[in-house]
């Protein structure tokens, strides 16, 4: 298991990250611009530090309790937000309209969010790390992982054709 400064670095990362998604969500930063180019800058920081954690094992899922329609409600935002950045392509995606991409960055961000949200939540109360760090660490690696690669993709092409 991560030592103490990895424990730091990602509950660090963790809280940044939820502060800009809640900024945003609250309705405090409306630029969204500003908002994804933080973003962009946050999500490798936020992958180096979860990969200390990629290998754990969680005997429990975060985000089971989180209400569907709470998470629903975040995506509905950031998607509506996002407007024509939001979609991009998935590998498997072969359609020429743009109504077929099937790739979120909305999707993503909110993913992580819960993921994140319910861990820091959950730091606050426990005696020990331990615990949520495995849950981080394993759902990173079954779950939101791969949102994470996936954002990280679509904003560097972002970044690359000028569009942020």
């Amino acid at each position: 298991m991560p030592e103490d400064a990895s424990i730091a670095d990602m509950s660090r990362v963790a809280h940044e990250y939820c502060a800009i998604i809640e900024s945003f969500d609250s309705g405090a930063e409306t630029d969204v611009f500003i908002v994804i180019k933080r973003l962009s800058g946050l999500l490798p920081r936020l992958h180096l530090a979860v990969e200390v954690l990629a290998d754990a094992v969680a005997a429990e899922d975060l985000v089971a309790e989180i209400d569907p329609e709470h998470r629903f409600s975040l995506y509905s935002r950031l998607h509506r937000a996002f407007g024509d950045l939001d979609a991009y392509w998935l590998e498997f995606d072969v359609a020429r309209d743009w109504q077929e991409q099937s790739g979120s960055l909305a999707d993503d961000l909110a993913d992580i969010y819960w993921e994140l949200k319910a861990g820091l939540e959950r730091l606050a109360t426990d005696q020990t790390p331990l615990p949520t760090l495995r849950c981080w660490g394993a759902g990173y690696r079954l779950h939101w992982g791969q949102h994470l690669v996936d954002a990280e993709r679509h904003l560097y092409g972002l970044r690359a054709r000028r569009l942020l």
